[in-house]
């Protein structure tokens, strides 16, 4: 019962409590409108679940973005590792490229040190030399005497003749030049095979060529490939010769490199000796508008030089000189009242500072500056020094050595061959530059006169191998094994050899051409021999030939 009127006592108290009338009217929650609540409740449910679908679609993007992340960088470590392997294995080969490319340079040389062992031969002789028959001793013996030695007895009478008239020439050059405005023309020097005792092929034909310098104040610059300028691949083997005034190089003055102003005077150079202008530099046989001595306008002016002299000395004279060739400005030939003439080259070059180095103008009747870059470039001949180095290695060679009847033997084979068949990139500077590696790689008693057939094949398989790799290196560029007798400048010894056949390695008709000339000679080689070969028994003319 009290239980019961307890619980009767806390219900009413809280009715009591809660009822309306006990709170102010303008303090209550207590909507009016129920539906209106309602409504707003659904609307409000309705925007929660859309925001819970936003935000379930964004934690989905968000891990699948993960994902191809973590995904990626999978990758990406995986190709940093693939790279660092393929890395390793390129540097690795380029290594093992390098050192054998170095390893087949040194074979390569090492080689040419030794070219007539047995055990290289079969790695030098190729298809070409299958069945080839080598003349004998005899056989070469006897076609030397008859077709070399019969025509080249008369080579130092006519060496003689020429250069006494060509000295009384440029003597007379001197003479009508202007001391103050042209060229110093110096002594002639003779080159080539006519000096050097080789030539065979008529008709002779002196190379002479002619020092010049520029008059007073003035002087040459050079510029070469090897003195650290920057020159192309294409013009290897050349340099520029550039005008410049002595003066300025002696004292170092900046009075023509500095506007000093018009009330202010160098005191070692006056208004007279001031810069010429772009005219007189043309008359110092310079590039039009430049510094650079032109190759062209020298051998205009060296051609009148010679005409003029040649006009006060022709009276001495009971003979005609004329200008032989149009593309060779420097060629001249005499002709005698009898009918016979003799033919002479006279070109001008420029000396490389204190050395018998010349830059040259033109090569007469050679391919070798062809494809000259430009006018003002000049091609390095180095004649004086080839001539030099023969005559040196000839006085430690046996008596009549070999070496001369080698390259004799095969000028007149290579020149009858291109008689038959056209000319071809070949030359004979190829075949002397063959002979100078070879007389620097053998000892001296492998020239010995009776090993002629020997040294002979030795050319030709040499000559061969460079057809094949298509390298001919320069002997004496590149070379440090120069002879140190010969005082060579020491800027072309210890500069990259230069590949005389780098011209053909683009130009395939051209070497195509010069391989198959040398086949061609190869396969006629016999019979060229015995068609000037006295009769020797057949025991004795049985060849050598190669399987």
């Amino acid at each position: 019962m009290p239980v019961g009127l307890f619980r009767v006592c806390l219900l009413v108290i809280t009715a009591i409590v809660n009822h309306p009338l006990f709170f102010p009217k303008e303090n209550g929650t207590v909507p009016e409108n129920t539906e209106e609540i309602i409504q707003k409740m659904k609307e409000r449910e309705e925007s929660l679940r859309l925001e819970q679908l936003r935000l379930e679609q964004e934690i989905a993007d968000q891990e699948a973005t993960q994902k191809a992340l973590e995904k990626a960088a999978v990758v990406v470590e995986e190709s940093k590792e693939e790279k660092v392997r393929w890395d390793m294995w390129t540097a690795l080969s380029m290594v093992i490229f390098l050192l054998i490319e170095l390893w087949r340079q040194d074979f390569q040389e090492g080689n040419w040190q030794d070219t007539g062992g047995e055990e290289d031969d079969m790695a030098v002789l190729g298809k070409a030399f299958k069945g080839v028959a080598f003349p004998n001793k005899a056989v070469l013996a006897s076609f030397y005497e008859k077709r070399i030695l019969a025509t080249t007895g008369d080579m130092a009478r006519m060496r003689e003749t020429v250069e006494g008239f060509a000295d009384d020439l440029l003597e007379a050059l001197r003479s009508v030049c202007n001391r103050d405005a042209d060229m110093e023309v110096e002594d002639c020097v003779g080159v080539g095979s006519m000096y050097e005792n080789w030539r065979v092929r008529k008709p002779f034909v002196c190379d002479l060529i002619v020092p010049f310098a520029p008059p007073e104040p003035y002087c040459f610059c050079y510029q070469t490939w090897c003195s650290g300028d920057s020159f192309p691949p294409d013009e290897q083997g050349y340099g520029t010769i550039k005008v410049c005034r002595a003066d300025e190089d002696a004292t170092g003055c900046i009075c023509d490199k500095t506007k000093l102003g018009e009330d202010m005077l160098c005191l070692l150079h006056s208004q007279v000796s001031s810069t010429r202008p772009s005219s007189e530099m043309e008359d110092l046989l310079c590039f039009k508008n430049t510094q650079y001595l032109d190759a062209n306008q020298v051998m205009k002016w060296f051609q009148i030089a010679v005409t003029k002299a040649w006009n006060r000395i022709s009276h001495k004279y009971e003979f005609d000189l004329s200008f032989s060739l149009l593309d060779s400005p420097g060629a001249l030939k005499i002709k005698f009242k009898s009918g016979k003439s003799i033919a002479f080259n006279l070109t001008p070059v420029v000396q490389y500072e204190n050395s018998d180095v010349y830059f040259i103008s033109h090569f007469p009747r050679s391919s070798l500056a062809a494809d000259v870059p430009s006018s003002t470039h000049w091609f390095l001949t180095f004649a004086v020094y080839e001539r030099r180095f023969i005559q040196l290695v000839s006085k430690t060679l046996p008596a009549n050595a070999c070496h001369v009847s080698c390259l004799q033997i095969l000028s007149f084979l290579h020149g009858k061959q291109c008689s038959l068949t056209g000319p071809s990139g070949l030359t004979n500077y190829h075949l002397k530059t063959v002979l100078l590696h070879l007389l620097q790689a053998r000892p001296s008693q492998d020239w010995a006169p009776e090993k002629l057939e020997a040294r002979l094949q030795d050319m030709l398989k040499f000559l061969e191998r460079c057809l094949h790799e298509k390298k001919l290196y320069h002997f004496f560029i590149g070379n440090g094994k120069v002879p140190a007798e010969l005082g060579f400048p020491i800027i072309f010894q210890r500069a990259e050899p230069l590949n005389l056949f780098r011209p053909f390695v683009l130009r395939r008709d051209i070497y195509r051409k010069m391989v198959d000339t040398f086949h061609e000679m190869l396969r006629n080689m016999s019979a060229l021999i015995n068609e000037y070969t006295v009769h020797i028994p057949l025991a004795h003319t049985n060849g050598i030939r190669k399987e």
